[in-house]
């Protein structure tokens, strides 16, 4: 384990320094010592640019899931510095009551034009099923979707800036808040599908699912972005992001919603979604740890817990079989036996030692 949090290190891609203390502790020492005011004279600059060059079109596309993130983003983007923003979802097709309704509460608080893509329900059980054997949890049609998807709508409608949320130094270690420089369109794109869809939607291509099904799956061409100029940012790079206080000022502002989560002491993280559940499960089997351990090592790097509260924290919830997992296996067909199977089969590293 981390030595100043509770991640384990069966954590893919969040490796220890030579004093123990893993990436994401470090991300959140360099947090501290950010002048934030200058970040925010960056993103002034960098959303200036964009309203300049937009002309009459859309100033940047807000992908936006009615998770609290995506919501503060958007509240950011238009209360704060006055953009015109296209609004963009990808559909898991798995939303939640609550999901929907912090979803269209936002985006009519705030005035916001907005497209959504929901892929036809029999695809999204294939792509399920296939899923586990491929990277380990039940959600590839998402991870792939919720990136591919928004550039598709940039490069269609040549909308050159798209805003993503949380910086991937908050939470993934693969990063640091000292690479807030913008990579190029193509590695942006690239690097973000890569780390968020594990596999390409090539591999994904075979049996009942056909290049044509997965044509939003796949990101546009290198000409299609370079065309447009499509370029990202994450707002998280620019402003201190701080979960609790922005969901608080959400649930003040706007009325935003939470709701009990399976596998989880805090009831805001992922609330659009009813699989959520089965994605931490299916972590906490591959890897031993789940979104219980994420929460509770973010708040001893916040300083909300000790370490060893975190550790009993977790410990509660990591282990929780989601009813929602019935679910899942009456959609794909497979067998509680061999759910865990797949998963224990995906096990690499030193999770490979785990029981």
């Amino acid at each position: 384990y981390c030595v100043r949090c509770c991640m384990p290190e069966t954590n893919e891609g969040n490796a220890f320094d030579d004093f123990g203390i893993c990436m994401a502790c470090r991300s959140s020492e360099q947090k501290m010592r950010i002048n934030w005011h200058d970040r925010q004279q960056a993103l002034a600059e960098l959303l200036d640019k964009a309203k300049a060059e937009s002309g009459n079109n859309y100033d940047c596309v807000v992908p936006i899931s009615g998770g609290k993130d995506s919501a503060f983003q958007l509240h950011i983007l238009v209360k704060i510095f006055g953009m015109t923003p296209l609004a963009v979802t990808f559909s898991h097709n798995w939303f939640t009551e609550t999901g929907r309704y912090n979803l269209e509460n936002i985006l009519e608080r705030l005035n916001v034009d907005h497209m959504m893509y929901t892929p036809k329900r029999g695809l999204v059980d294939k792509l399920a099923r296939k899923s586990l054997p491929m990277i380990g949890d039940a959600c590839w049609h998402c991870h792939a979707g919720v990136w591919s998807y928004p550039f598709h709508v940039a490069a269609k409608f040549g909308i050159s800036l798209i805003i993503y949320g949380e910086s991937p130094a908050e939470f993934s270690g693969r990063t640091t808040y000292w690479d807030q420089e913008l990579p190029d369109k193509k590695d942006f794109v690239k690097v973000g599908l890569k780390e968020s869809m594990k596999v390409g939607a090539e591999e994904m291509v075979g049996g009942d699912v056909s290049r044509k099904d997965l044509n939003l799956f796949f990101p546009p061409s290198p000409e299609e972005l370079d065309a447009a100029g499509v370029y990202g940012a994450f707002l998280g790079d620019y402003i201190f992001w701080d979960h609790e206080r922005q969901t608080e000022f959400l649930v003040d502002e706007y009325g935003w919603r939470e709701t009990r989560m399976e596998g989880s002491y805090k009831w805001y993280k992922s609330v659009e979604c009813r699989m959520a559940g089965v994605h931490d499960y299916a972590k906490y089997v591959k890897r031993g740890f789940g979104r219980g351990t994420d929460f509770a090592s973010q708040d001893v790097r916040a300083g909300l817990l000790t370490r060893e509260e975190a550790f009993d924290l977790a410990a509660e919830v990591d282990a929780e079989r989601p009813e929602t997992l019935d679910y899942y296996l009456k959609i794909t067909g497979y067998s509680e036996e061999e759910f865990y199977k797949i998963l224990k089969d995906k096990r690499a590293g030193k999770a490979v030692d785990l029981p």
